[in-house]
């Protein structure tokens, strides 16, 4: 009954929690496609590619919250017959979606570079600056609603270091813009737009790496099977073999594991083992965040399922 209640408790937190994210990410996404917009026109009028890969840069933004967005909705489904663990995963997949197409963008965006480069243009440096602060304005604004929420969901993370990188890119731009205004050094222009892309690469390669893990069924950065079953023998003596370990993410936020232990023999009826396991499912629970764990009981000396002797007070 505790366990059911636990559950439904937990269930609830989350939906409440992706209910608050999607009106972060829907602020987010506002604004983010307003200040596009206003790159975009404003990098055809400076004539300044370090404008327009900011614009890609925020367009992949805005399309990143779309995905997350949808994503959200479809996790926020509840578990079924067929979808026992619910449509979680979709958010890892929007990740990962999000990933492969920041790397896409990184790529042209370094090939237009290196073409400006090439064939350099003169830039109008004054608006290459105005718009360029209108951007780091914006990007601080969505980072500031975004943050908090990128701890615990490699959704939200995912965007919030976009978000990162495009502060930080916008700051470069407002240098590079600076620089022109006062040397004419216009190879600045596409020489940042460059930087920004690797910066948008290094992210991208991250999130796919992350999501990966996760679509394949790793266990979490910094946590792995062996740390558990270490930190159950040393809590519980009575656990004399631990065996058959698994550990694996449905999200960021909601770990599953399952073992069989082989129990001393003092641990044979029904009430020691079912007290056992409940107080092992709390421990892994409060010290992890591992939101189920199945458990299965093995007796010393025995192969298979460990025979249940009866309990003394119901004799």
């Amino acid at each position: 009954m505790a366990e059911h209640e636990h559950k439904h408790t937990f269930s609830e937190r989350i939906f409440e929690y992706r209910s608050v994210e999607r009106r972060k990410l829907t602020l987010s996404l506002v604004i983010t496609v307003a200040v596009m917009i206003v790159e975009i026109v404003g990098g055809i009028l400076s004539n300044s590619i370090a404008l327009i890969s900011d614009a890609g840069h925020m367009f992949t933004h805005a399309f990143a919250i779309t995905i997350s967005l949808v994503a959200i909705v479809i996790a926020c489904r509840p578990p079924c017959h067929h979808r026992t663990f619910g449509l979680y995963r979709a958010e890892i997949l929007a990740a990962f979606i999000n990933g492969l197409f920041l790397l896409a963008v990184g790529g042209l965006i370094i090939y237009e570079a290196i073409e400006r480069i090439i064939n350099p243009e003169d830039v109008l440096a004054m608006n290459m600056l105005l718009i360029a602060l209108i951007g780091l304005a914006v990007n601080i604004v969505s980072i500031m609603i975004l943050h908090g929420s990128h701890r615990r969901n490699l959704n939200i993370k995912g965007v919030f270091y976009h978000m990162i990188a495009d502060a930080a890119s916008s700051v470069g731009i407002v240098v590079a813009a600076i620089i022109i205004y006062y040397t004419k050094w216009n190879i600045i222009d596409p020489l940042v737009s460059i930087g920004i892309s690797v910066v948008i690469v290094f992210w991208a390669w991250g999130i796919l790496r992350e999501s990966a893990k996760i679509l394949l069924e790793m266990a979490p950065t910094g946590l792995n099977v062996d740390i558990i079953i270490g930190d159950l023998k040393q809590r519980f003596p009575e656990i004399k073999q631990l065996e058959h370990a698994h550990l694996w993410t449905i999200t960021a936020d909601m770990l599953v594991f399952s073992a069989h232990i082989r129990l001393d023999d003092t641990h044979q009826t029904a009430q020691a083992q079912n007290q056992l396991i409940s107080d092992i499912n709390s421990y892994l629970r409060k010290k992890y965040h591992i939101i189920e764990s199945t458990i299965q009981t093995l007796c010393e000396g025995d192969a298979g399922t460990c025979p249940l002797t009866p309990d003394p007070e119901k004799l």
